[in-house]
């Protein structure tokens, strides 16, 4: 396996020195990404200002390995610490975990307890509060941002997700790195600092059209659908790219009733064009239990759409795979794209309906470009790449 990086990248980051040596703190919930991280960011090094090993300013500009030695280790009683196993005086330091897995385990009390999302977050605060400020710079990178999905009040509620951004940032946290926020607004609890909310339509597109071979993406045949009206900015952006039309979805809810903390959907209203006919691609930030995205992609299949290929940047089935293989069984759906950002069990990866988007690549360059003060925006923007590969792909069609 090869890394592969664009000629124009290798130009930019030449001569360009890093704001200091680079370690990423891989946290446990993280470890399979993280190890790709390291590996694409070993492959960049090797290839990258090559000329200028023997100064002082790229001092440790190609070790061994980005990854940091530590532990978070528990006590029987549940309680927690993190130890650092070597230096990060002067050190860039990534912070990588994701909050939403749910593999790992703990013993308290000789009982076996699953790690919850607050669990993993209070390791990252054990992490940081190790550093104890020797580090040059803590950036966290949370791919599922933590308790994003509490992020504005209606009623006599937490704003748990504000309060996390406040109490990172008041630890010393420069900026947090997150994809495809729930409500990128929430920023706006910690002005001063930053935060970068990335987006995967690159890895979605090229996924799909490396599995699917007869796809035709024009107006004509391909819409794009949001199952309700927050996602909607997602599908307007990913349809404009590709040049085709727009639909969406309003949930309808019974306001008279809470259910698991929400309001129970009572149907989903289908505002568009005429699908009759055409592929569909529905995008989502996340599919949790998955209820609204199976019964959006039937209702798409019962108004005769031809293909429905789901796209969803967190796939968390939160409860299990049995509705999904029996919708697909059902024919209610073709194909299930979610990213490698978050934990899936090894169950899921062997489902004919499932493709993995890679964005191991593409962290690692948000990581590189961060820790040579780059400007993030030939990463933040991936609109020419998505039409170069569709170019190259619809040529490809024509030329057969």
């Amino acid at each position: 396996m090869t890394a592969s990086i664009e000629p124009k990248t290798y130009e930019l980051l030449e001569s360009k020195i890093p704001v200091a040596p680079l370690k990423i703190v891989c946290h446990e919930s993280c470890k399979d990404l993280g190890n790709l991280v390291n590996y694409h960011l070993k492959e960049y090094r090797r290839m990258t200002n090559t000329s200028h090993r023997d100064s002082p300013a790229f001092l440790e500009y190609e070790p061994n390995t980005f990854l940091l030695d530590f532990d978070c280790p528990r006590f029987s009683s549940g309680e927690g610490k993190s130890i650092l196993n070597e230096s990060i005086r002067g050190k860039d330091l990534f912070i990588l975990a994701d909050i939403t897995n749910h593999s790992l385990t703990y013993k308290i009390n000789g009982f076996e307890n699953h790690m919850s999302p607050d669990d993993i977050y209070q390791d990252v605060k054990r992490i940081i509060a190790a550093i104890a400020g020797k580090a040059h710079r803590v950036t966290v990178v949370m791919p599922f941002l933590y308790e994003s999905r509490q992020h504005k009040r209606h009623y006599r509620e937490s704003l748990d997700c504000a309060l996390a951004l406040e109490e990172l940032m008041n630890m010393g946290v420069s900026n947090v790195i997150t994809f495809d926020a729930h409500d990128p607004k929430v920023q706006n609890s910690t002005p001063l600092n930053g935060f970068d909310n990335f987006m995967p339509p690159y890895q979605f597109i090229k996924s799909l059209i490396h599995y699917e071979k007869d796809l035709i993406i024009d107006k004509d045949h391909l819409i794009v659908i949001s199952p309700d009206e927050g996602a909607l900015n997602r599908a307007v952006y990913f349809a404009g790219v590709l040049g085709v039309n727009t639909g969406t979805f309003y949930k309808r809810r019974d306001y008279s009733k809470i259910v698991n903390g929400k309001n129970p959907i009572v149907a989903h209203e289908f505002l568009g064009d005429e699908i009759d006919g055409k592929d569909i691609i529905i995008i989502d930030d996340m599919i949790s239990s998955g209820g609204s995205m199976i019964d959006t992609a039937k209702q798409l299949k019962e108004m005769n759409a031809k293909r429905v290929f789901i796209c969803c940047t967190f796939g968390l089935f939160t409860e299990g795979l049995d509705a999904f293989d029996k919708a697909y069984e059902n024919c209610y759906f073709d194909k299930i794209i979610t990213t490698n950002l978050t934990y899936h069990p090894i169950e899921l990866s062997r489902r004919p309906y499932y493709i993995e988007a890679d964005m191991s690549k593409f962290l690692a360059s948000i990581i590189d470009f961060s820790n040579h003060d780059m400007a993030l925006s030939k990463v933040h923007t991936p609109t020419n790449k998505i039409r170069s590969i569709l170019d190259k792909y619809n040529r490809r069609v024509d030329d057969e």
